[in-house]
């Protein structure tokens, strides 16, 4: 039997038909399609374009998955930036699928945890065996356009998901330097509060940048033209990042500066959620930022800030942590959770 899995974001849409392999029970590929969510008025006229143009010579999928950009209540979610209304029972009715299930788009990577391939993902740290550790928890957290985090018990392909809003707890500076930049943010956002994710993302990349180059020693750097452009025209923040990055490889020392800030704050957090979770089955480093940064996670900054937890530094150096390299790995875990779906 063939399962659907979706992966649904405010810029773009992934479909995929599913199988599962014969010698194993990972998720096969049969065939999928990007969609770009701004060209269509609804979900489901992309999803009836997908079926109708995809599924001509296979089987029509039994089960489906979608992974949404955003929270779920009641098998219903609300994509804001869309307004986009979805219902999993009523595109179960109307697609005549045997399930349906919507879950946040962060939250479904759990489900893909067990059927990982080796080149799906990379060892930063093999970790320990500990005596009495619950190897079945896991934590998988990733700096994307936002800052996700979500838990889960893994017990041979059972798996419950804990669902996390952690991305949004307190930003703690650990230096003067990262106490500047916090204040700067509450004003330059007109906030009262920052949360990990205005640092710890493709976002916070940016404003740690913009914060930098604020200073009077960065008036003549060469993004300040950028920043501009960016002020009349903010969709071109995205493109900052990648920018930042590209500057920071080819030596530019305050994007060297601007990226080992966001580089320590993301180690930090991590050690952080690992002391939280004791997630000895694993923590998992996923999102958008996940493969371009490999090697950054395996530098002595990064790991010296995971590790800086004082007299519970030891736990640390226990637990497993692995690096997510498949750019797709949402669309794979929705798929795994579909499978799934085709016991129940």
């Amino acid at each position: 039997m063939n399962f659907l899995a979706c992966d649904l974001g405010g810029t773009k849409v992934l479909l995929g038909i599913f199988e599962k392999e014969i010698n194993n029970n990972s998720p096969k590929l049969i065939t999928k399609k990007k969609y770009l969510s701004s060209d269509w008025s609804s979900f489901e006229l992309i999803l009836e374009d997908f079926l109708k143009k995809e599924c001509k010579n296979i089987t029509h999928p039994s089960s489906a998955c979608f992974a949404v950009a955003g929270p779920i209540s009641n098998n219903k979610a609300k994509i804001i930036n869309l307004s986009w209304n979805i219902s999993g029972n009523a595109l179960q009715r109307k697609f005549n699928l045997k399930s349906c299930e919507l879950i946040n788009d962060f939250a479904v990577q759990i489900y893909g945890i067990p059927f990982l391939k080796k080149n799906q993902y990379s060892t930063i740290q093999n970790g320990s065996y500990s005596e009495g550790a619950n190897n079945d928890l896991h934590a998988i957290v990733g700096a994307g356009t936002g800052l996700g985090i979500a838990r889960g018990i893994i017990s041979g392909e059972k798996v419950k998901v804990l669902a996390s809003e952690g991305g949004h707890v307190e930003y703690s500076p650990k230096s003067k330097l990262e106490w500047d930049l916090k204040i700067w943010l509450k004003n330059y956002l007109k906030l009262e509060r920052i949360s990990c994710e205005r640092i710890i993302s493709g976002t916070g990349l940016s404003r740690i940048a913009e914060w930098r180059l604020s200073k009077p020693d960065a008036q003549n750097h060469s993004l300040q033209k950028y920043l501009k452009k960016i002020k009349n025209f903010d969709a071109a923040r995205k493109e900052l990042p990648e920018k930042i990055c590209n500057l920071s490889k080819e030596g530019d020392q305050l994007m060297i500066e601007v990226e080992r800030i966001w580089l320590g704050a993301y180690g930090s957090l991590l050690g952080d959620v690992a002391l939280q979770e004791l997630c000895f089955g694993g923590l998992w480093i996923s999102g958008g930022t996940a493969s371009k940064h490999f090697k950054n996670f395996k530098s002595d900054l990064f790991l010296k800030q995971f590790f800086d937890k004082g007299r519970l530094k030891d736990i640390l150096k226990t637990i497993p942590i692995k690096v997510i390299l498949d750019e797709e790995f949402g669309l794979f875990s929705a798929a795994c959770r579909a499978k799934m779906l085709l016991k129940t």
